[in-house]
């Protein structure tokens, strides 16, 4: 467990703006988890299953994501260098991943400033070709608010901690985090990418009162698909993928039945020349 969760630590730790990955969570017995960290000013330690798995874990940073086996998972934040999970300041928090799925857990701020943990399920089905995915969470210490983009409510009334998802056009888009019912930004404007066959989830995160709030960006490769109808990208492949090895199973199944069938009757005419020879 350690082993597998340090190893996709090392791969894919990187810094939440610009991170991108492929989705990896279709299997059927293992789940992606990806782990953002939106405690502003607070590095922690993060241990799973009491195994420290996460050290020195900085604000705005994103792990993984990890390829993890179904299941519960227990997490705990510590203070940096601490000698166990003995004595947590968040958690212990049960996750619980399903095989299939893609999931981002956040440490972070609810809207009264005490620190949380959430799970988030990542919507990892294909777009329609030409387009992408948008979701906005809102993880902040902060009342509700408004995602504008190009200065217009695209997302109304999103309180902590929710999410709104958009299937998009390709493009970019400036988006800024307003006050409900106000276009002053509090968050932005930033330049978001619209990707085809990508879902881009956006983070709100930090603390108003607090002045540190900021935004952080994921992308998963998610593929699309085609108008025939064909899925592509990396759902599609592991869909296929699954498909193509059926086949073959049941392929070699039957070469193998087939050749049994000809050694029998091979054997059976040797022994009836044998026995006319005789």
């Amino acid at each position: 467990m350690r082993k597998t969760i340090a190893a996709g630590v090392v791969a894919g730790f990187a810094l939440a703006a610009g991170f991108i990955a492929p989705a990896q969570a279709i299997s059927p017995t293992t789940a992606d988890l990806s782990v953002l960290h939106g405690i502003p000013d607070t590095p922690v330690d993060v241990y799973v299953n009491g195994e420290l798995t996460l050290d020195d874990f900085q604000p705005g940073d994103l792990a993984g994501p990890l390829d993890l086996a179904a299941g519960d998972y227990e997490v705990a934040l510590t203070a940096p260098d601490a000698a166990d999970d003995s004595a947590p300041i968040l958690g212990p928090a049960t996750l619980t991943l399903e095989a299939g799925k893609s999931y981002t857990a956040t440490a972070n701020l609810d809207e009264a400033g005490t620190p949380a943990l959430n799970l988030f399920t990542n919507d990892i089905a294909t777009t329609n070709a030409g387009e992408g995915r948008l979701t906005v969470r809102h993880v902040a210490a902060a009342p509700a608010v408004d995602v504008l983009a190009g200065g217009s409510a695209v997302i109304s009334s999103l309180v902590n901690p929710d999410e709104a998802t958009l299937n998009l056009p390709v493009g970019t888009l400036s988006v800024s985090v307003a006050a409900a019912g106000t276009t002053d930004p509090l968050i932005g404007p930033a330049d978001v990418a619209v990707q085809d066959g990508v879902l881009t989830i956006v983070y709100a995160w930090g603390s108003l009162e607090g002045e540190n709030l900021a935004l952080a960006v994921q992308t998963v490769t998610v593929g699309h698909t085609t108008p025939g109808g064909v899925p592509s990208g990396t759902a599609g492949y592991a869909a296929e993928r699954d498909a193509m090895t059926q086949a073959l199973w049941i392929a070699g199944i039957a070469i193998a039945l087939g050749a049994a069938s000809v050694a029998v009757v091979l054997v059976a005419r040797r022994a009836r020349t044998a026995r006319i020879d005789g």
